[in-house]
């Protein structure tokens, strides 16, 4: 199972649409705190649809928890990396984490020692970043594919 990490994410829909991406895909989303929402914000559920069910979603009160349920490597994913997100091999267990909207992962999370690597996805030069469950599923479905979409049809 792949982890997706959510390090203090804001917007509501976004986490709503990566209980999706968690339902449709098998992987765990860990929304690390603070939230800028509730669980039971109807932004959070309008965006999930009903998938919330379905989902593996777990909420840590900090990053040390949520990082200490990752067996494989932990990936970083900033627009201030060189890698490229395709440039990894991911496994099974692997963690995927992303920063908060819109500032990204702060500078004393990306120098954490247990992060494997950081990594970029590619993008017109002058933009800022991507919308990010968009990003979370590009990341998770490159990973998917290295993995072979184990248990997708």
């Amino acid at each position: 199972m792949l982890h997706l990490l959510y390090y203090a994410p804001c917007i509501p829909g976004n986490s709503g649409a990566a209980i999706r991406l968690s339902a449709c895909t098998g992987s765990m989303l860990h929304l690390i705190e603070p939230l800028g929402f509730v669980m039971d914000d109807t932004r959070l559920k309008r965006a999930g649809l009903d998938y919330h069910d379905l989902a593996h979603v777990k909420v840590h009160p900090n990053l040390d928890e949520a990082v200490a349920e990752i067996e494989g490597s932990l990936y970083a994913f900033t627009g201030h990396a060189t890698t490229w997100h395709t440039d990894v091999s991911y496994r099974d267990g692997d963690g995927l984490l992303f920063g908060p909207e819109p500032t990204g992962l702060p500078a004393e999370v990306l120098a954490d020692a247990r992060i494997t690597e950081q990594v970029r996805i590619p993008m017109t030069p002058q933009r800022r970043s991507l919308n990010l469950t968009i990003a979370a599923s590009i990341a998770t479905y490159e990973a998917l594919r290295q993995c072979g979409f184990p248990g997708l049809t």
